[in-house]
């Protein structure tokens, strides 16, 4: 099986930050991802001014590098004129993958969200807005153990068989750390007749104190046998990178033997993790043809 990977980049705003997002590049690129996606920043919202940020990234991504791009596209803060323009100025610089979200409120998917009164209103009616613009391809986003706006795990694939019939082409999971939640998520979506891809979202723990952070607000659990790995590792970074990176391994190899074909992780803009994983599972750079 040839695993396919993607990788997730964010915006920066300092110049550390530039450089961060330049290695982070140079490190994956030669890999081949099927493509990689450019978020709307920490906090996921939205809003011109982090459009503007992520166009402006995913274009250059684009320009540099000629790897596929994605670039996420939210309903967050923003006029359905504002999103419409922002997606034609995609179509202009040659972005043909929009990865379509609802996007979280200002103060994160924690608070409450509320739609703009002049945009679209959730992910389902910007997937149909888009398929009206351009021919994008466009991947969604899905939740495995819930988003913690829905009502519950039907509406969760309900909602997600809807943007799919809306025009949307795959998803895209958040990430997850207990796998077995995924399988029977996979499992319901095909009992529920959804027969699309969802690409499984993973993110290696460089930091455990982030990733519990980013997990609670999200909605993804942390078992007590995970958090038991990093146990005692706060100043030992050498140790707890050879442990997120077994963890990490370990979880798509158990993917892998389930018929999981694609994954698509979350760098947070630091490639040693994501590119010692990939290398494990067999993705490696291509060998460079010698002169005849």
């Amino acid at each position: 099986m040839t695993l396919a990977v993607s990788f997730e980049f964010f915006p920066p705003k300092t110049p550390a930050g530039e450089g961060g997002l330049r290695r982070t590049l140079d490190a994956l690129s030669p890999l081949g991802p099927r493509f990689v996606s450019v978020t709307c920043g920490a906090g996921g919202g939205g809003g011109t001014s982090a459009h503007g940020r992520t166009a402006a990234v995913a274009a250059r991504i684009a320009r540099e590098t000629g790897l596929p791009v994605a670039a996420h596209l939210t309903c967050a803060g923003a006029s359905r004129a504002e999103i419409d323009d922002t997606a034609r100025a995609y179509w202009q610089a040659g972005i043909r993958h929009i990865v379509a979200l609802r996007g979280d409120p200002p103060s994160g998917i924690g608070g409450r969200y509320r739609p703009h009164p002049g945009g679209y209103a959730y992910a389902l009616d910007l997937v149909a807005g888009l398929r009206r613009l351009h021919d994008f391809e466009i991947s969604v986003s899905a939740y495995p153990e819930g988003h913690p706006d829905a009502p519950g795990a039907a509406f969760e694939i309900d909602y997600l068989r809807r943007k799919l019939d809306a025009g949307a082409a795959r998803a895209i999971t958040q990430f997850f750390f207990q796998t077995d939640c995924y399988l029977r998520f996979r499992d319901r979506c095909r009992k529920a007749g959804i027969d699309c891809e969802i690409v499984a979202g993973i993110m290696p723990i460089g930091n455990f104190t982030q990733a519990t952070r980013f997990a609670r607000l999200c909605g993804a659990r942390v078992p007590a046998w995970l958090a038991a790995q990093f146990e005692g590792l706060d100043d030992d970074p050498e140790t707890r990178r050879m442990v997120a990176a077994t963890v990490a391994v370990e979880q798509c190899r158990r993917l892998e033997a389930e018929g999981v074909e694609s994954f698509h992780f979350y760098t947070l803009n630091r490639p040693e993790l994501t590119r010692a994983v990939c290398h494990m599972l067999g993705v490696r750079p291509k060998l460079r043809q010698s002169a005849a």
